[in-house]
């Protein structure tokens, strides 16, 4: 029975005492560093995605309580005003809701940009954009 040569080298070849196997300490170290790096960044982003749904809830509320109703501009600012206040929401403003009406309703659309200082003068800069639908 032969057996094949090359199979006996890579054998021997993987299992010499002289070779260095796994990561090394600055393989690990860049590892830790960038994975912390971006857990770092995620743990600054989440107070802005936390507002995020505390102003989507405010806006999907106010539209099932003016449903079906006549919808005054200044009724839904002031119900909005007050779901502001207990959901405590202070960075984007309720004066930013624009308002547009049409044939079959009011559409509510809120759009801002949250800024988040990262490290020194760098910071993360997220965009929301959410529309509701009042009929």
């Amino acid at each position: 029975m032969r057996v094949r040569p090359w199979i006996h080298r890579l054998e021997r070849r993987q299992s010499w005492p002289g070779e260095q196997r796994g990561m090394t300490f600055f393989g690990m170290l860049f590892l830790v560093v960038l994975v912390g790096l971006v857990a770092y960044g995620v743990f600054r982003l989440i107070p802005a995605y936390l507002t995020y749904m505390k102003v989507t809830r405010a806006l999907d509320a106010v539209a099932v309580e003016f449903k079906g109703s006549a919808n005054d501009e200044g009724g839904i600012r002031r119900s909005l005003e007050k779901r502001w206040d207990i959901e405590g929401i202070t960075t984007p403003s309720v004066k930013q809701v624009e308002f547009s009406k049409d044939g079959n309703g009011t559409t509510l659309h809120m759009a801002y940009d949250d800024v988040e200082p990262y490290i020194s003068n760098v910071s993360l800069t997220v965009s929301f954009d959410k529309t509701v639908k009042i009929e």
